[in-house]
């Protein structure tokens, strides 16, 4: 017959704690790469913005002549 091995609290942390270990590695680097984009996209937004607002200034904007007789 086999022999049963116990499974102590030991090699469940140790598992539990190699798990942990991995996971906040892969989100780390996750992390750095999606601050980076969100930054990125920020930017052209408000550069949009800015410009879209500037050529509807332009747009709405009325033009008036004054002349001196």
């Amino acid at each position: 017959m086999t022999e049963e091995k116990r499974i102590s609290r030991d090699d469940l942390e140790s598992k539990f704690r190699a798990l942990q270990a991995d996971i906040q590695g892969r989100t780390a680097d996750k992390k750095q790469s999606l601050i980076a984009a969100g930054s990125a996209i920020a930017t052209v937004v408000v550069i949009l913005a800015y410009l879209f607002g500037r050529r509807r200034g332009r747009r709405r904007a009325s033009r008036v002549e004054f002349r001196r007789f």
